[in-house]
């Protein structure tokens, strides 16, 4: 199948990769609303409420394989700890530049609602 709807799924489909300072190859899945609310539930009641501990939830969560290892979304706040560690700060920022980089494009929330 070639028509339209096989490229736009495709496209869908296709990973965005990233590299780190380490040299590390890291694949990023697409985070929707159903990731997080998964996520929401899988850090708990109390750090769902934790903004900071969240954002580098998300960015964890985002990550789907790292040097072609598999990285499952996490299911608890063990797993998402575990996800972090694998990162690091070198991991955790070139996920974080290429967030920054997906958005730099979209018009923010307040903006689109004048329009």
């Amino acid at each position: 199948m070639s028509g339209p709807q096989s490229r736009i799924v495709a496209a869908a489909q296709a990973a965005a990769t990233v590299t780190d300072a380490q040299g590390r190859t890291i694949t990023l899945r697409r985070i929707g609303a159903l990731e997080k609310l998964r996520l929401f539930k899988a850090a708990g009641p109390q750090l769902a409420q934790n903004e900071p501990y969240l954002a580098m939830a998300l960015l964890a969560s985002a990550v789907s394989a790292i040097d072609d290892v598999p990285m499952p979304a996490p299911a608890n706040e063990a797993q998402i700890e575990m996800i972090v560690q694998k990162l690091g700060d070198d991991g955790l920022a070139a996920v974080a530049t290429a967030f920054r980089a997906e958005n730099e494009g979209k018009p923010r929330r307040e903006e689109s609602a004048k329009n």
